[in-house]
This record gives C-alpha cells, sequence and structure tokens, in this order.
C-alpha cells in the first residue's frame, strides 16, 4: 500500500488583521483588505456586476474602484461558482464567486472570492478563512500590516 506523500508546510507566517495583497490575475497590484477569520469565503468590491458568455463559458465583468477619486477598473474573469452567502447582516445573497491567485507576504495560492457591493464598508476586501487554510498563516488581531515591514 503506498502512500501519499504529505507536501511540506510553508513557514509560518504572521499577519495583521489589515493587510495589502496583490491579485495579480486581476490586474490588482494591492488592495486593503480586512482578515476576517469569522467570515468562510473572501468578498470583494464589485460594482455594475455582469454576466456574458465567452469561448461557450460563463464569465463575469465588473468595476472595482481602488481610490474613492480615482478611476474605475472594469474586471473580466470565469465564474467559478454562484453561492448563497450570508451578508454581514447574517442574510443570505446569491453571489457570484470566482477563483484567482493572492499575493500575501511574497507567498502566492489560489482563492475562492465572492463578488458584492461593498461600498458602505470600511475595507473593500475581506479575506476569508477558506483563503487562509493549509498556508500555515497565523493573524495578530492587535497588529496590522505586518508583511510589509
Amino acid at each position: 500500500m503506498s502512500t501519499k506523500p504529505k507536501k511540506p508546510k510553508p513557514q509560518l507566517m504572521v499577519i495583521g488583521w489589515i493587510e495589502h495583497i496583490a491579485l495579480p490575475d486581476l490586474g490588482i497590484p494591492d488592495i486593503r483588505c480586512k482578515i476576517d477569520t469569522g467570515a468562510r469565503t473572501s468578498a470583494l468590491h464589485a460594482d455594475d456586476i455582469e454576466r456574458f458568455g465567452k469561448d461557450d463559458e460563463d464569465w463575469v465583468r465588473f468595476g472595482l474602484r481602488l481610490k474613492s477619486h480615482g478611476p474605475a477598473m472594469r474586471i473580466e474573469a470565469p465564474i467559478y461558482d454562484i453561492r448563497r452567502i450570508k451578508n454581514t447582516g447574517g442574510i443570505p445573497q446569491e453571489r457570484i464567486v470566482i477563483r484567482t491567485t493572492v499575493n500575501l507576504g511574497g507567498r502566492e495560492w489560489p482563492i475562492s472570492v465572492s463578488l458584492t457591493d461593498r461600498s458602505r464598508m470600511k475595507f473593500p476586501m475581506i479575506v476569508g478563512r477558506s483563503a487562509l487554510k493549509n498556508q500555515n498563516i497565523a493573524v495578530h488581531t492587535r497588529h496590522a500590516n505586518l508583511t510589509r515591514r
């Protein structure tokens, strides 16, 4: 009986409750986010969400403004899933979920991100616990931006 060798764990990385990340597949070099281990799924602010077909696949197009006075980006990505996800008030919403690469502290890995209107929230993105799973990451709740030092 052969056993599959375990993949070595990455070195422990301690991050703050606020961090700056990149989403290179989406052309986002730097976005301020809240690390929210109370949320299962990560969420990204999106305006004007529009589904469309491309190469016989379902895609989504949406707007993202990184700075309140800056220009809006138009981003396109394949739809990974459509899920019922509870909002901050605990009310389930149907949301489009995409897969993308996250870069945090020099490490990169794939994550799922739901698209929703976060215009009333302090952070344009939250990183949920599913995105941190198997990455050997600890969140320091009293510090911010630990990966930028």
